[in-house]
């Protein structure tokens, strides 16, 4: 009788639509400001949110939203 430990077998890997965690530019608040010249985000966070950002406490953008500039040509279709 052979043992076969099942614990180590590998999970398929599940696909994903979306980033789990995003870039900035992939976000949907990333926006272009013309009076800076620059991209930035349109996300108003208070004094505490963006010190915690701002630090690497919080891991990932808690407004995070992932853009896809092509989601109303895919509903046309």
């Amino acid at each position: 009788m052979e043992y076969t430990d099942q614990t180590q077998q590998k999970k398929p890997p599940k696909e994903q639509k979306k980033p789990v965690v995003g870039r900035c530019e992939d976000c949907e608040f990333y926006d272009y400001d013309e009076e800076l010249d620059a991209y930035v985000c349109q996300v108003n966070l208070d004094e505490d949110e963006m010190v915690s950002f701002m630090s690497g406490q919080t891991g990932r953008c808690p407004y995070y939203r992932y853009y896809d500039e092509y989601k109303s040509v895919h509903k046309q279709i």
